[in-house]
């Protein structure tokens, strides 16, 4: 298919042309399709500026006519260009929450269906700045508001500089109707009422450019922590000794690249949901030693708990038998 070479359309090209020189150099990737308005303009995108796209299209059967939604995806995915277009049918969890829930199934079927091709997203610069406000809410530093990456493997994210209006235009060049989930409009969702009452409040306040503002923002902290995280691995390599940490050597180190090292031994260790709150826990065994137990960290089993602690000048990880407790 031909593309019009409209403002929208263009920029969505430059977008997916320069993740594809950075990051997939066979220019073969799969698009993760959903029928909405980003998702179709990222498929048109990648069809003209890559050499295959595969298409996948996740029914989550949480509403009546998905199928239909799905196969309409597919169909217009391979009017589009696409070599291909796949639907894949998954089954929700119940409990919790069904976003996330929902999340975690459309995940985990991309990734058993990619084969060895990075899955590009339809995340937009709104996406992004809706991200960071729901890190901010988190209150886990600078972590928790980075945002989402250009590039997490096998996720790729070409559109992460384009607003949510670019891609709606792009549907009207090509003449496409995208689909509207309901989801989108349902206050239920966190994220739903950052989109349509949070956002457009701070538009308002702050006179404009607050997404592009959070996106810059998310960009410069996550390159900061990329730096810095360079930096715990180093240190790490430095004072981690079968398997335990010395203490005076790491309790010398500034407090990011400290505490960056701790987090990534807990890791590596098996630990599991690590909260900030942990993590200060097991760093005040370094430099605010004074005496105390060991720390609970997630990620034991249901007979024995995952435990920091501190023993001879080093930190060690282990379990403990719950039932001692």
């Amino acid at each position: 298919m031909l593309l019009p070479e409209t403002p929208a359309l263009l920029a969505l090209r430059q977008a997916v042309r320069a993740w594809t020189v950075a990051y997939e150099p066979r220019r073969r990737v799969v698009v993760a399709l959903s029928g909405g308005a980003d998702s179709l303009a990222l498929t048109a995108a990648a069809v003209a500026e890559t050499d295959s796209v595969d298409a996948l299209i996740v029914d989550h059967r949480l509403q009546d006519g998905s199928d239909a939604v799905a196969r309409s995806a597919a169909d217009q995915a391979l009017a589009l260009g696409c070599r291909t277009a796949t639907v894949l049918t998954v089954d929700v969890a119940d409990g919790g929450s069904l976003e996330a829930a929902a999340r975690e199934a459309r995940y985990s079927a991309l990734r058993d269906a990619r084969t060895d091709l990075p899955v590009l997203l339809g995340h937009t610069l709104d996406d992004q700045a809706e991200t960071v406000l729901l890190g901010l809410s988190r209150g886990s530093g600078g972590r928790s508001i980075q945002g989402m990456a250009a590039f997490d493997a096998p996720w790729g994210r070409p559109l992460l500089g384009i607003r949510r209006s670019v891609t709606r235009a792009a549907c009207v060049d090509l003449g496409i109707t995208p689909w509207e989930d309901p989801h989108n409009d349902n206050p239920e969702f966190t994220r739903v009422r950052l989109r349509h009452e949070a956002l457009p409040l701070l538009e308002e306040i702050l006179g404009g450019g607050v997404p592009e503002a959070l996106a810059r923002t998310a960009t410069q902290l996550r390159e900061d922590g990329e730096a810095l995280d360079e930096y715990a691995e180093a240190l790490l390599l430095r004072v981690v000794v079968d398997g335990e940490v010395e203490v005076d050597t790491l309790a010398e180190a500034p407090t990011a690249i400290r505490r960056r090292a701790l987090r990534a031994w807990l890791l590596q260790g098996g630990a599991k949901a690590l909260t900030d709150k942990q993590l200060r826990a097991v760093d005040a065994l370094v430099i605010d030693w004074r005496g105390q137990g060991g720390v609970a960290i997630g990620g034991g089993t249901p007979e024995a708990r995952l435990v920091a602690a501190r023993r001879r000048g080093r930190l060690i990880l282990g379990f403990e038998d719950r039932r001692r407790v």
